[in-house]
């Protein structure tokens, strides 16, 4: 049975914000303080839930939650510079959400209740609405590189729409991995 790498999330793809934070990656690169992988302008995402690999039937069961998810388009700030584990030990380098991540939040929480009754495990982590921009291998310069993550914690790269959930597939390749939709709900 084939096997689905998959996850739940909200594009940006609002061309001004993609630009912008494209801008940031390039200055966060150009200290030279970690060997790290940009990713890719046309990947860039709010990840909702990574769900590992799914069979078809379950994308179909899933989808089903989603359908269930009742929200209307709504505003959402892109904002602040964050990193999982931590800004002094970064794994993951991200873009946060401002006003309107509650409306992420809300969602998230909808879809791990649907999760949870199909047998998916609880992340058991505070969800934190994020858009990973980077992802590290190593840090050469600790010092440099987490003072610029704590100088760029609070920028602001604009707002956008938010008029859709999608189910994601990733298959992941030696140029990175590439992103298709399987199913998406739209706001009502």
């Amino acid at each position: 049975m084939e096997r689905i790498r998959a996850f739940i999330a909200i594009d940006i793809d609002k061309p001004e914000i993609v630009n912008r934070i494209v801008q940031i990656q390039k200055e966060i690169e150009n200290i030279n303080a970690a060997k790290m992988k940009p990713v890719e302008p046309q990947n860039l995402h709010y990840t909702i839930r990574f769900l590992g690999n799914i069979t078809s039937e379950q994308v179909d069961e899933i989808y089903r939650i989603l359908q269930k998810i009742d929200f209307v388009p709504f505003q959402l700030v892109v904002k602040g510079i964050g990193a999982f584990p931590s800004l002094s030990r970064p794994r993951v380098i991200w873009v946060g959400a401002g006003e309107g991540s509650e409306h992420i939040i809300d969602i998230y929480n909808h879809i791990e209740k649907g999760l949870k009754k199909l047998g998916f495990k609880p992340e058991g982590k505070q969800y934190i609405p994020h858009c990973t921009i980077f992802r590290v291998k190593f840090v050469k310069k600790k010092p440099l590189l987490s003072k610029k993550l704590m100088e760029l914690a609070n920028i602001t790269f604009g707002d956008m729409e938010v008029r859709s959930v999608k189910l994601m597939r990733s298959q992941l390749t030696p140029k990175g991995p590439i992103y298709t939709t399987l199913k998406e709900i739209t706001a009502k």
